[in-house]
């Protein structure tokens, strides 16, 4: 049965006319898979927007080739597509408001300036974007 390690972009759910549910699991990449087990089809439901391992098979009927859903699970290290996708800099500013506490210290009750604040976030937030980059710079030549 093959594998795959696919970007969940949607699951979706159809009702037939036989009152059964149909799950098409949609990837990044335009693929479907379809399923008919209902355990398989809420487990994909709760892939969308990461990455997952699927398994699955094909049945040629006619012209058409399906592909069907065996299994879908999270993918190791469970990293979601969009953190390929995400800009080093809106990435680089999230970490830093997320290490704000740390990098600007707890002033108890007094409110830092948003001047201090931005001069001590955004050199972190630039050194986590550069990172980002150069990993990413990195991934593309090793890949």
């Amino acid at each position: 049965m093959p594998e795959a390690v696919v970007d969940v972009e949607s699951v979706k759910e159809f009702e037939t006319k036989t009152g059964t549910t149909r799950f098409v699991l949609r990837d990044t990449e335009g693929n479907e898979y379809t399923t008919f087990r209902e355990r398989i089809g809420e487990a994909a439901k709760k892939l969308r927007g990461s990455r997952a391992r699927i398994k699955f098979h094909e049945q040629q009927r006619g012209d058409y080739t399906n592909v069907y859903l065996d299994a879908a699970e999270p993918a190791p290290g469970g990293a979601s597509p969009s953190a390929d996708d995400t800009d080093p800099e809106e990435a680089g500013w999230q970490t830093a408001v997320e290490a704000a506490p740390w990098l600007v210290g707890d002033s108890g009750d007094d409110e830092v300036p948003p001047d201090e604040v931005f001069e001590k976030l955004k050199p972190f937030k630039d050194r986590v974007s550069q990172d980002i980059r150069e990993a990413a710079d990195e991934n593309q030549r090793e890949g």
